[in-house]
């Protein structure tokens, strides 16, 4: 890959991990240069490189500003729907399971190939407040910072593709981590939550020393073990919820008969 194709994707991993919308200025070219460790012309070359792709807009004496995404548009209101489904029917929360296992085992893999230092320096930070939020009992806001930290790994795969979809999901995949660890941490044991640091710490670990494979085995067994949980806790409510249905006021009376001949 050439340096000016790199710089891009550093870049727009950048724009992607400071959250900018359409319309908003990027920093200037040196504060760019010093964050993403390359010259200024480098970074000259991928803005214009990305303003030829109508990404950016380099205004004269003004700076360089983010242009709307249609084709990111048109994938996220696609995506809006599903986010009914999910208040709608809470089973569906498997499927999203299964599209992310789909696509993070496969940004797992990659980010532990091409994750810059920078990369690496974000995804550590994500895991290191997911689990202060943890350890304080904020759970909205661990689950929000579980989410960073899955999006920071699919950042880290440097396929734009991947980093775009991850993106268009972050709603509906919030929602998911919301609820599931909600359910997982509401037995407050001890196990629950040291078997997800753990995996977390682990993945993180995978991707700190370049290991793909195990990086993609620990992001499927972390996925994994979410699922079957989520699936146990549905099957006990659902034991629970039968055996109420038959209270004694609704269990008809023993029928006696007579026995003519006795």
């Amino acid at each position: 890959m050439r340096l000016a194709d790199h710089v891009v994707e550093q870049l727009l991993a950048l724009i992607q991990a400071r959250g900018l919308q359409a319309g908003q200025r990027l920093p200037a070219e040196r504060l760019l240069a010093e964050e993403l460790g390359v010259s200024r012309t480098s970074v000259r070359e991928a803005i214009q490189k990305l303003t030829s792709q109508g990404v950016l807009s380099a205004r004269r004496g003004d700076g360089t500003y983010l242009q709307p995404r249609p084709t990111a548009d048109w994938l996220q209101q696609a995506m809006q729907p599903l986010a009914g489904l999910i208040n709608a029917d809470p089973h569906y929360r498997y499927d999203v399971l299964e599209a992310r296992h789909a696509l993070e085992t496969s940004t797992a893999w990659l980010a532990a190939q091409r994750a810059t230092e920078q990369d690496k320096e974000r995804i550590r930070r994500c895991f290191d407040v997911m689990l202060a939020h943890q350890q304080g009992g904020h759970a909205e806001l661990a689950a929000r910072a579980d989410a960073q930290f899955h999006l920071a790994i699919a950042e880290a795969s440097h396929n734009l593709v991947l980093v775009q979809v991850m993106h268009s999901l972050f709603t509906l995949v919030l929602s998911t981590v919301e609820c599931n660890r909600h359910e997982m941490f509401h037995q407050n044991t001890p196990t629950t939550v040291q078997a997800l640091t753990a995996q977390h710490q682990a993945l993180l670990q995978a991707i700190l020393d370049g290991d793909a494979q195990r990086a993609r085995e620990c992001m499927g067994e972390h996925l994994e073990h979410v699922r079957t949980t989520i699936q146990r806790l549905d099957e006990d409510r659902a034991r629970r919820e039968r055996s109420m249905r038959l209270t004694p006021d609704l269990v008809p009376p023993l029928l006696t008969t007579t026995n003519p001949l006795a």
